[in-house]
């Protein structure tokens, strides 16, 4: 079986599901029946961090919302996909329009719904809390809990196991 860092080499996009993996999962409304999500900076900068090292991100979620548009769009997503639980058809066919592979896909989820990808892709990601059934499925699990830095998590280990991080860095530490 590929290594994670083996495997880290082939990643070309990276591809998150939202509630519980971006945010905690919870959901806040408001007596207008509005809804609010908590997302942490620290993720953000990952997602960022990806994107410099030419990694090419993308949000497939079950849930629609304008907080989740705007968020992508300030974090420069290149891919969003908003209102689908039919998450694999949606994957495949974003890999038949951008000419990639499973093995080219990280995917990062942690409930049922986001099985079938984890199942396929060259790296199923999931959270430190995410549902056992996918901890059993997953590739790699992580230490934090979903919108509690998971997504930061990741994205450093990623880079790391390609080489990147410590040069990613350097803007920052000069």
């Amino acid at each position: 079986m590929p290594t994670f860092e083996a495997r880290a080499k082939q990643i070309k996009i990276v591809i998150f599901d939202v509630d519980g993996i971006m945010t905690d999962g919870s959901l806040y409304f408001c007596e207008d029946g509005s809804e609010i999500k908590t997302f942490n900076i620290l993720d953000g900068q990952g997602i960022k961090l990806l994107q410099k090292a030419g990694i090419k991100t993308g949000i497939i979620t079950g849930r629609q919302s304008n907080m989740v548009k705007k968020r992508a769009s300030d974090l420069g997503i290149d891919h969003l996909y908003q209102g689908r639980e039919d998450k694999i058809v949606v994957l495949d066919q974003l890999l038949k329009d951008i000419d990639l592979s499973y093995d080219n896909v990280a995917y990062m989820g942690d409930d049922l719904p986001d099985l079938p990808i984890i199942r396929r892709v060259g790296l199923g990601i999931t959270v430190a809390n995410g549902h056992p059934t996918v901890t059993e499925y997953a590739f790699w699990q992580t230490t934090k809990a979903g919108g509690k830095g998971a997504v930061r998590e990741f994205c450093d280990k990623l880079l790391s196991a390609r080489g990147e991080l410590d040069e990613l860095l350097q803007p920052y530490l000069s």
